[in-house]
């Protein structure tokens, strides 16, 4: 809940100005007011546009809400399951399914993030959860659809805490992502996932967490709100 219209233009200016490297796909999901400004500001660009969240019906009574046919002209991914909308307004695994479901329907593509609170990785259920986490999203998509999901492994405590992952606890549960996508719908799918990391990255961490085998990109919080350490991160990865 950062940046209106106007300063989230003015943003994703600052962050295009940068002449961020071709080889890096780049998203940025502005809230929802400010899409279509953050859309018109990087048209010319490659930086493409997501939405931080949608309802998963297509219309209706559901005040407050956004739906994939708002956002679909201007946005091409849709990040889904955030820790924070699933810890404070109750977003479950079966929410997240029916809204990664729409967001393909919409021919978009789903940011499915997936993670453990703190309380989880000390009982020693971190695989568990992320592993229940990953089915529940994947199981009424096809291998295709999945492989062409991004996942995106950010533990709960590390949002907004300041805390980070070590590299080898990120590569873990990364790893189990993957081997959870490949016993739901092959190898194949597996391999062609993309799958990030995301949870306090920052310019002094996100090298040697993304030189980690298998991780192929970051989820970035509060880093994207700063331009230059934003692209410090492209040019990272």
């Amino acid at each position: 809940m950062n940046t209106g219209p106007s300063d989230g233009a003015a943003l994703a200016q600052q962050v295009i100005a940068h002449d961020l490297p071709e080889n890096v796909d780049v998203v940025l999901c502005p809230p929802s007011v400010g899409i279509v400004s953050v859309a018109t500001a990087v048209r010319q660009s490659s930086v493409l546009v997501g939405a931080q969240h949608i309802h998963w019906e297509l219309d209706g009574a559901f005040t407050g809400e956004i739906s994939v046919s708002m956002v679909q002209e201007f946005a091409s991914y849709v990040i889904v399951g955030h820790s924070e909308r699933r810890r404070s307004f109750g977003e479950t695994n079966e929410n997240v399914q029916r809204k990664v479901e729409t967001i393909h329907s919409a021919g978009l593509i789903p940011i499915i993030a997936v993670g453990e609170s703190l309380e989880q990785r000390d009982d020693d259920r971190a695989h568990v959860v992320i592993r229940t986490q990953v089915e529940s999203a994947i199981e009424i998509l096809t291998p295709d659809q999945t492989a062409e999901s991004v996942i995106a492994y950010e533990p709960v405590w590390a949002i907004g805490t300041g805390r980070t992952a070590s590299p080898e606890q990120a590569q873990e549960a990364v790893g189990w992502i993957r081997d959870t996508v490949g016993i739901v719908h092959g190898q194949d799918a597996a391999t062609r996932v993309r799958i990030q990391y995301g949870g306090s990255v920052t310019p002094d961490n996100c090298e040697e967490l993304l030189g980690r085998d298998g991780i192929d990109g970051a989820l970035v919080g509060g880093a994207s709100l700063d331009a230059g350490q934003f692209a410090a991160i492209v040019r990272a990865a």
